[in-house]
């Protein structure tokens, strides 16, 4: 493809006016249209506006801005589209739409212009089936707002031509966005990946293991995620991420990875989609959650504890932080004295049952994240209060908050961040798209601290494979079965993002 090309832009909705900015301010003539009177025109506006604010920002120059919207232009009709090296259809997600649309495109256009389509949830394959030139139609998913999500997928249904997705990509990198590749699956790349953060959110508070609030301060403050998975849901609309896990879960067969929950339908029902109708998972006032208030621990008392000798990684440090408190660290454990356990992809019941442990004084942390971020203390259905409050007394002397939550194998953070890489590595297995790609993907397209194969190799794939499989025989649920791509990177030492 040449440097600079006309493209064309069917649809002026939020989508399309973000890729009609994208393109005109990366040196490409862009023609728009809309079926919709007026649509275009208000569109062009509304670029301008966005333009012109980089501008007032000292972003861009104002020669720069001029010239992106000299080369803006609204057309009447597809038929004015002609010209144009590459269309992008950003219209209604409807697939006999889009099929009628690339029909009535293919008349007028030349058999080497490219036919791409916005779609997030159809498969390109089916779009392009209707088709007389299947070879050169593509997807390419942009996320909103286009001009600031700095990832873009591009996605060769089955007949798709190589060269169609080179040209595509090309096209996408020299505008200054992440070009990732991703096959004709399911959620394509960055929907799929993302599935494991609520599906699991949802999963540990059908289990009753923690509160809304609890469960997304922890994945904030201890993992680094923007937001937590109900403040997520909340803001995309339980409406439409309802729908997301159902529609996945359904087209990878049932695949219990991607299973979802029975909590979200009847918030649904009720009309409770989150941030737009004021209410969700939580309440909003001015746009603002309210949420119940932290519990706050009294000062530190002297109490005699005992911590579990393995794992012995982070021991020493633990043990340092309840003297620092002013508790006493004992070798041998008196009859009264906390007894401390940190299990991976265990619970305190299974702890204390398997090491002989008085189940009332058995308390758990969750040995995954640092000390200073946020502490997760768990507590089994046999623990004695006054243990428990012993220990978050100590726990948060130092300022530090502390999340007490029931019993979970793999406490909050394992679990949601084994079943996050283990999704990862199933895209990858199926050669759905590279490493590489999926780890950009992931943190361009979802925000997340850092990518699911890099955070496997942070936390170890070997760890992360005990998580899972030590979750897996716990529940029995095959939600926890590792992949192969995981199992045997683990087991032969190599890196989860090697191809």
């Amino acid at each position: 493809m040449k440097d600079k090309a006309t493209i064309g832009v069917v649809g002026a909705g939020v989508m399309g006016r973000g890729i009609v900015q994208l393109f005109a301010q990366a040196g490409h003539r862009v023609l728009l249209t809309d079926n919709r009177s007026g649509a275009a025109e208000a569109a062009e506006a509304f670029v301008e506006k966005m333009i012109r604010r980089q501008v007032d920002k000292e972003k861009i120059t104002i020669g720069e801005a001029e010239d992106a919207l000299n080369r803006v232009e609204p057309v009447d009709d597809i038929e004015s589209l002609a010209p144009c090296d590459v269309i992008i259809e950003a219209v209604v997600e409807n697939l006999e739409i889009k099929q009628a649309l690339f029909r009535d495109i293919e008349y007028l256009v030349g058999e080497d212009v490219i036919l791409a389509s916005n779609t997030s949830s159809l498969l390109v394959s089916a779009i392009a089936s209707g088709c007389r030139h299947p070879g050169r139609v593509a997807g390419l998913h942009f996320f909103n707002p286009v001009p600031l999500m700095k990832v873009v997928e591009v996605i060769p249904a089955v007949r798709t031509e190589p060269e169609v997705v080179e040209r595509l990509r090309s096209m996408v990198s020299q505008s200054g966005h992440r070009a990732v590749v991703a096959q004709d699956q399911p959620g394509f790349l960055i929907n799929h990946a993302g599935r494991g953060l609520n599906t699991e959110g949802l999963k540990i508070l059908e289990e009753r293991v923690a509160t809304v609030e609890d469960i997304d301060r922890i994945l904030r403050d201890a993992v680094g995620f923007r937001m937590g998975p109900f403040e997520l849901m909340d803001l995309t609309g339980l409406d439409v991420s309802g729908k997301v896990m159902e529609s996945v879960f359904e087209q990878f067969h049932q695949d219990p990875r991607y299973r979802p929950s029975s909590l979200v339908a009847p918030r649904v029902a009720a009309g409770l989609f989150g941030r737009k109708t004021k209410r969700g998972f939580y309440r909003y006032e001015d746009g603002q959650p309210l949420s119940a208030p932290e519990h706050q621990p009294g000062p530190p008392q002297p109490a005699g504890f005992w911590v579990a000798p393995s794992p012995e990684q982070g021991r020493r440090q633990v043990i340092e932080l309840l003297e620092n408190a002013g508790g006493r660290f004992q070798e041998q454990p008196s009859e009264d004295c906390i007894l401390l356990v940190r299990p991976w992809g265990g619970d305190v019941s299974s702890e204390s049952a398997g090491r002989g442990l008085d189940p009332a004084r058995c308390v758990g942390l969750d040995p995954l994240p640092e000390l200073g971020l946020r502490r997760t203390l768990m507590t089994s259905p046999a623990a004695d209060p006054d243990i428990v409050d012993r220990a978050h007394r100590l726990l948060a002397a130092d300022g530090v908050p502390v999340s007490i939550i029931q019993d979970s194998p793999g406490f909050v953070c394992q679990r949601v961040l084994a079943v996050i890489v283990n999704i990862a590595c199933e895209i990858a297995q199926r050669g759905i798209a590279s490493p590489a790609d999926i780890d950009d993907a992931v943190r361009l397209g979802l925000g997340y601290p850092r990518g699911p194969l890099a955070w496997g190799d942070l936390i170890g794939p070997g760890r992360v494979l005990e998580i899972l499989e030590r979750i897996q025989q716990l529940t029995g649920d095959p939600r926890y079965r590792p992949t192969s791509w995981l199992r045997r990177r683990a087991q032969l030492g190599l890196s989860l993002t090697q191809a």
